[in-house]
């Protein structure tokens, strides 16, 4: 009876441990850093913490496209560790403050890719590496030095093993960038044996960062040596355009020495207050722990299952992906530096930076609503604050500097969608003002939408991506103004949002260039895509065709109704076509002529709900979850766009989407997993319960939400935020009569 008892206890005892909090379950150990950073994802690899200042990580000489974010899982020589990096970007910057650690001859960088190995840079292999949420670690094979990362939000911590020797060195190169960046005006300043503090001034994308910065080393250096563009200088600090100190150390065998490096947008105090609000002690290993239960923390709040490792690998570094950006661009304090280079002191708000708004407005930022409830406000506030101070929403802000990067304006269903779903912190009238003045300017062709209801393709580059982006925030700002009372802005907005129809063309079921005289573009080629100057922003016809997900009851009537629009639809999957050689790579991952390595794809697999076909869908997501998704290296089918790439993961393998970027409403798709559980605030928990899940059974059969039955193919926002359980019942052959009836399908409207 004893024995029976206990083993009752011990039964109890793990099934408790098994379904704890989301918050106490280890989930963070399904994450694999090296998914995406193969093939085209451009992910980081490294250490940092959700939403952190801080990216901390190794660096390759960069070789070309793949390398914008510093680091190639393809590659075998690391030049340093730098303490920012961008990820998933199809453009490369930052890399700001490389750091090495080295031994023998002193050296002032790594060398060249032209001659590589010249420097202080050294060969690795992937065996020497160690990855993890939160750590880096590399074996520095040419030194037998042991490197270490970590992170908090705004500190960087480096701890170095090394060996017994005279001629240790820890090299600080501020000239050294990735991709487009390059230094302007550089600083150094030894200010007493283990303190060093300076800024980076640089230009790239971010044509006009400001970097502060403060060091901070667990001992003194024995020496100190200070280089101007590779031209050694005197005294104890260097102000030059490509400043570069060198630490000399006689070490022991097995000397650890530690770094700690804090970054600041505003001051070099400000710096060292980040160091020392964040990071007072020395105890390394308690620093990564941290790191490590942050993101544990963040991650946990989706609680999926599932018998298949790889999906659970797959799940959680997608969500690991999601907190990579957009990024804090604060002091521990509150200080931030504006876009017009202004000091904002305790704004009230944490500002961020990083938005790669033209992707992440399609996925990432509705997921946030969900998964990060209390973030959404600062970081509505933070665009808007960039509205103030530049005179525009911001396209795609990064470090302080409008890059002016890919098309529309990309804020506003952002900023409408966080208002509609009852976001407080929000001002509504200074969130129309923002949108109607970024809607209402002179340049990128917005000039033409005001004067004669399109962008004509010989006027201006990629004119029909830019005016389907401009109409669908243009329906986002007359919802808005409807919802204020400003009959006059809604009407007028609610006009321009049709100006998608300007480029439809009837005969040949495509969107297609209109030329000033009104007439189209001829000939056309729908499979055609040419990069940079063409019609289209990284596309071509067949993918933009469906970029109406504000208006898709419209674009059904603009095709002649349901049947010859779901014709096209089928068509697109299967189709098969030459892009070109000027195409651009973005345009990847594709099924047909489907793209879904590129964002302008990624609602369109959800159009089948709106004609009472969602079983169409469910096979196109499932097909989509299985074979562009990967946990491997080169795991994701594009660039991962700050988030964008994952968050279509996320959303679809727990079985929904948001189509409307700015309409609260998620359309149902194959939900994959046998059961999710989304922690809300207040205590409240929204649970998917999926059963008779498998591989071949991808077609939604029924479904109850809170045990009620449930006939509508698409849910709320409302709905998912009062918590309660949506039950899937799965199968493998197709229920065409769910979501058919038209009161059960989503609608274009605001839910």
């Amino acid at each position: 009876m004893i024995k029976r008892n206990l083993l009752s206890i011990l039964l109890l005892l793990f099934a408790v441990l098994q379904s704890g909090s989301a918050q106490t379950r280890d989930v963070a150990r399904f994450v694999d850093p090296y998914i995406g950073t193969g093939d085209h994802g451009h992910v980081f690899l490294g250490a940092h913490v959700p939403f952190g200042a801080v990216q901390v990580g190794p660096n390759n000489y960069v070789k070309g496209w793949d390398w914008c974010s510093g680091y190639h899982y393809s590659d075998s020589i690391v030049t340093g560790f730098s303490q920012m990096h961008l990820s998933g970007t199809g453009i490369g910057d930052l890399g700001d403050i490389l750091m090495m650690p080295y031994i023998g001859k002193l050296m002032t960088s790594p060398g060249t890719e032209k001659v590589p190995l010249s420097g202080w840079a050294t060969l690795y292999t992937h065996k020497d590496e160690v990855v993890k949420p939160g750590y880096y670690s590399m074996n520095l094979r040419a030194y037998s030095i042991k490197a270490e990362l970590t992170s908090t939000e705004r500190v960087a911590f480096h701890k170095y093993t090394f060996p017994q020797s005279s001629a240790a060195h820890i090299g600080i190169n501020l000239a050294m960038g990735i991709g487009w960046d390059k230094p302007v005006k550089t600083f150094i300043k030894k200010v007493d044996a283990t303190t060093y503090t300076g800024y980076r001034y640089s230009t790239g994308w971010s044509k006009d960062q400001r970097l502060y910065f403060a060091i901070k080393l667990s001992r003194g250096a024995d020496a100190t040596v200070l280089f101007n563009s590779m031209k050694p200088q005197k005294g104890v600090e260097l102000d030059g355009d490509s400043a570069i100190a060198v630490l000399n150390f006689k070490t022991a065998a097995k000397e650890i020495i530690m770094v700690k490096i804090g970054v600041s947008p505003v001051s070099e105090s400000n710096a060292l207050a980040n160091i020392t609000a964040e990071i007072p002690t020395w105890n390394f290993q308690q620093v990564a722990d941290n790191a490590y239960a942050k993101c544990n923390k963040e991650l946990g709040k989706v609680s999926v299952e599932s018998k298949d490792i790889h999906q659970l690998r797959t799940f959680y570094t997608a969500m690991y992906h999601m907190f990579t950006a957009p990024v804090l661009f604060n002091d521990h304090n509150g200080d931030y530096r504006g876009t017009d280079k202004k000091e904002y002191k305790n704004p009230g708000f944490q500002n961020y930076t990083v938005f790669s708004l033209w992707d992440v407005y399609r996925a990432a930022q509705p997921l946030y609503t969900i998964i990060q409830p209390d973030r959404v406000p600062d970081m509505v506030q933070s665009l808007l604050a960039i509205y103030k101070q530049q005179g525009k929403l911001p396209i795609w802000p990064l470090m302080g500097s409008e890059t002016d990067c890919m098309v529309g304006y990309p804020a506003i269903p952002v900023i409408a969608d966080a208002y509609f779903k009852g976001f407080k912190g929000i001002d509504p009238e200074l969130a129309l003002e923002a949108m109607k003045t970024s809607s209402m300017r002179d340049d990128y062709g917005v000039n033409y939408i005001k004067a004669k209801g399109y962008i004509p393709a010989d006027k201006e580059k990629e004119s029909v991506s830019k005016a389907l982006e401009y109409a669908l925030s243009d329906w986002a700002i007359a919802q808005l103004a409807q919802k204020l009372g400003k009959q006059s802005d809604y009407e007028y907005y609610s006009k321009r949002a049709k100006a998608y129809t300007q480029y439809f063309d009837p005969k040949t079921g495509f969107m297609r260039p209109k030329l000033d005289n009104g007439s189209f573009r001829e000939p056309l080629d729908p499979f055609k895509s040419i990069h940079e100057w063409g019609d289209f922003t990284e596309g071509n016809a067949w993918q933009y065709t469906w970029l109406v997900p504000q208006d898709v009851e419209g674009l059904i009537s603009q095709f002649g109704g349901e049947k010859p629009f779901t014709n096209k639809l089928d068509s697109l999957f299967i189709v098969q076509g030459s892009l070109g050689a000027e195409a651009s790579p973005d345009i990847s991952g594709l099924i047909g002529q489907y793209a879904h390595g590129n964002e302008p794809s990624h609602h369109i697999a959800y159009l089948y709900a709106y004609v009472g076909q969602q079983w169409k869908t469910a096979e196109k997501i499932r097909y989509i979850l299985e074979n562009r998704y990967f946990d491997k290296p080169a795991g994701l089918s594009g660039n991962e766009d700050c988030g964008q790439m994952s968050a279509w993961y996320i959303l679809s393998s727990l079985g929904f989407y948001q189509v409307n970027p700015a309409g609260a409403c998620f359309v149902f798709g194959s939900p994959s997993f046998d059961k999710a559980t989304i922690t809300l605030p207040a205590g409240k928990k929204f649970i998917i319960d999926v059963h008779k899940t498998g591989t071949t059974n991808i077609y939604i059969q029924s479904v109850k939400l809170n045990n009620q039955t449930y006939s509508h193919s698409f849910i709320t926002y409302k709905n998912i935020m009062e918590g309660g359980t949506l039950e899937f019942v799965m199968g493998d052959k197709p229920n065409k009569e769910f979501g058919v009836n038209e009161q059960d399908r989503p609608k274009s409207k605001v839910y």
